[in-house]
């Protein structure tokens, strides 16, 4: 066996060792890893190996990807996720954006379970409207600062008053 064979099915022996439980996990020539989760009833993303080159979430029961999910897959070039019951609010935003990006061909297959608004049509078809409030307002502690928050904002716009007029102060030319 040459050495470039021996080497593979090393590498394909310890990337497959974090395969998660629920899915098969089947080493590519390319040094990735195919994860096949495909109708496994899973209602949460399990944890996934780092060489995840091809992600099957085919037929499960999902109905929204963390934030960041795939992240730390940079090899990751095929995402397959339909035929699950996707409730199609901020949740799906992430997975949205990641399809856009990188498969948009597929948007069209992610169907929308929930909420009313978005059932049996396509994530992609979605405006950010019908996604609904994501969350995207300033927090309240930055929104209604209060009295301290008051009194900061006042000793600051002071004190740039205060450079700002000495800097004036400073100059000896006239300004044409």
């Amino acid at each position: 066996m040459p050495v470039w064979g021996a080497l593979f099915l090393l590498w394909a022996a310890e990337a497959a060792k974090d395969c998660p439980t629920q899915c098969t996990c089947q080493a590519l020539e390319t040094m990735g890893l195919r994860v096949d989760c495909e109708g496994r009833g899973l209602t949460a993303l399990p944890a996934l190996p780092a060489h995840t080159r091809h992600l099957l979430l085919v037929n499960n029961s999902l109905r929204s990807i963390p934030p960041g999910a795939f992240d730390h897959l940079p090899q990751l070039q095929t995402l397959s996720v339909s035929q699950n019951p996707w409730h199609c609010d901020c949740s799906l935003t992430y997975l949205r954006l990641w399809l856009e990006d990188r498969m948009p061909e597929a948007l069209p297959l992610v169907r929308c379970a929930s909420p009313a608004l978005a059932t049996h049509r396509s994530l992609g078809q979605l405006t950010g409207y019908e996604l609904g409030d994501c969350g995207w307002q300033l927090q309240a502690s930055w929104a209604a600062p209060g009295f301290w928050g008051d009194v900061a904002l006042l000793v600051v716009a002071t004190l740039g008053l205060a450079l700002l007029a000495g800097l004036l102060c400073t100059v000896t030319e006239p300004l044409d």
